[in-house]
């Protein structure tokens, strides 16, 4: 028996010894699994391989403890972008409440009447006075004028950049985008929810519900700022199966957008008098009547042409064409005045003006290099308005293509030259021939000065006639209007004012790479 019992105590000591080797190789693996890991397949210290001393140990934990901190560096930057997105958010949805409760005197963003504060709307109202909205301002020359700049839904077309920069803006920057999606909203709130002093009626769909606006209407704007007023935006919007265009217009004095009008204008029977004086130049006045039949025959249908023609050489011709083109077309709406006299461009347009004898007309001063498409022609209908306000349309004008496509053997069709580029063109904001404006506001402020001879200047001072009255100057560079290149001799017999304010002789230099305008 007491040699039994010593067996089975002998036996337990060594099952207690081999489970406690066990957990020590246990405890040894884990050990080994969790411990930090080392750069590539070296050894871990301690264990096998080269002894380390306290710097590689202290080098270690200060390599952990410089990842743990850009670990929480970055968590803190994530958790205050969450923050400012939730921010933004909360703010939107506190506009949305707002503009549900917006009064009569404003559109957006400032709370009803009851909540802003009666000496801040006086103030917003006084800014909107001062500004050339409603009423023009008399400036002392054409250097004052503030010209709009004209956008789509995806382009700027901007005049402030100068000629190295690029004429249209796309895509656009995205605080401009910020801005003026923020005006298309603003103004498609004003159509589909109309104040009972707007110049507006509700209308109907095909069903009889009411007609609804969105930003696929938005036809076309201009924006232009006041720097101690604010801004003022023209927007017109367009259903497409509609003729009738919602103009709205508003303004932003340096605070909440404020409505100054919304309006319907109704253009299905406002026709436009083309009148082109011209000499000599058979060749181009047939390309420009190939753009007249594309455009203002097949596509508008609302035009009247006037040909004021100096001299005799080449009036055959001119007539031919006319004849050619009525006979293609069905079109009469044309007038040919022919005058036995040296080429006076401001007194053929105070003819072409004058032999219309129908009443009130929309007058289009047009030059025989100049094309257009039928949205500008909309576009000279909806900025001009009897005795309120003319349009002076910015023309794009191209370079020679002779230079501009001189990796081509030939120049592309000009319909194909139309773009709008800085190495193609650019915008001439110093010409001012280019001009839409009613019969009756033509004759009220007497028309060209007959003093100006030849081409050059003439333009200019009817400008400013304008800008000394009392009517509204529109002023914006239009995407649909091209001047297109043709060689031009600057006359020695120009004035020096005709030289200095010429269109053409401005800018005929070395200049632009070689590529000089006409």
């Amino acid at each position: 028996m007491p040699r039994r019992g010593l067996i089975l105590q002998t036996r337990t000591h060594w099952l207690l010894l081999g489970l406690a080797l066990l957990c020590s190789l246990v405890l040894f693996l884990y050990l080994l699994e969790c411990a930090p890991q080392t750069d590539g397949n070296a050894p871990l210290p301690g264990v096998i391989g080269e002894n380390y001393g306290k710097e590689y140990y202290q080098a270690l934990l200060q390599e952990q403890e410089e990842h743990y901190q850009t670990r929480a560096t970055s968590l803190k930057r994530q958790i205050a972008q969450l923050k400012q997105e939730l921010q933004e958010m909360s703010e939107k949805m506190r506009s949305l409440q707002e503009r549900k409760n917006v009064g009569a005197n404003g559109i957006g963003y400032q709370g009803n009447k009851e909540q802003t504060p009666s000496d801040l709307l006086e103030f917003l109202h006084s800014q909107i006075d001062k500004a050339e909205v409603s009423i023009g301002a008399k400036l002392p020359s054409e250097y004052g004028v503030i010209p709009f700049e004209s956008f789509t839904l995806m382009k700027v077309f901007q005049l402030e950049m100068g000629l190295t920069r690029h004429p249209e803006e796309k895509p656009v920057r995205k605080d401009k985008r910020d801005e003026l999606v923020e005006v298309i909203e603003a103004g498609l709130e004003v159509i589909n929810n109309p104040d009972e002093d707007d110049e507006q009626e509700d209308e109907e769909g095909p069903l009889g519900e009411k007609m609804i606006f969105n930003e696929n209407d938005f036809i076309e704007g201009y924006y232009r700022t006041e720097r101690d007023k604010g801004t003022q935006y023209e927007l017109f919007f367009k259903k497409a199966d509609l003729m009738e265009y919602r103009h709205v217009t508003l303004f932003r004095p340096f605070g909440p957008l404020m409505k100054v009008k919304s309006e319907m204008i109704d253009i299905t029977r406002s026709i436009i008098n083309i009148i082109v004086p011209l000499a000599e130049r058979t060749e181009a006045f047939a390309q420009f009547m190939q753009n007249f039949r594309d455009v203002c025959i097949h596509q508008d249908k609302r035009i009247h042409l006037t040909v004021v023609y100096f001299g005799k050489e080449g009036l055959s011709k001119v007539k031919s064409i006319l004849e050619s083109v009525t006979s293609e077309s069905n079109f009469h709406n044309y007038t040919l005045v022919s005058l036995n006299e040296e080429f006076n461009r401001g007194r053929g347009l105070n003819v072409g003006a004058r032999a219309w004898d129908k009443g009130e007309v929309l007058m289009f001063f047009c030059d025989v290099d100049i094309y257009f498409s039928a949205e500008f022609l909309n576009s000279c209908r909806l900025n001009a308005e009897p005795g309120k306000k003319v349009f002076y349309p910015v023309v794009f004008s191209l370079y020679n293509p002779a230079i501009v496509y001189a990796n081509q053997d030939v120049p592309p069709p000009v319909e194909q030259q139309l773009v709008h580029k800085k190495d193609s063109g650019f915008w001439r904001d110093f010409g001012f021939g280019m001009t839409c404006q009613y019969r009756s506001d033509f004759l009220t402020i007497g028309g060209f000065d007959m003093e100006v001879k030849g081409w050059g200047g003439e333009d200019v001072h009817l400008y400013r006639k304008y800008l000394h009255g009392d009517l509204i100057v529109i002023r914006t560079p239009v995407p649909g209007l091209f001047h297109l290149w043709h060689e031009k001799r600057c006359a020695d017999e120009l004035t020096p004012e005709q030289y200095r304010d010429s269109a053409f002789c401005q800018r005929s230099g070395v200049q632009f790479h070689q590529r000089c305008p006409s």
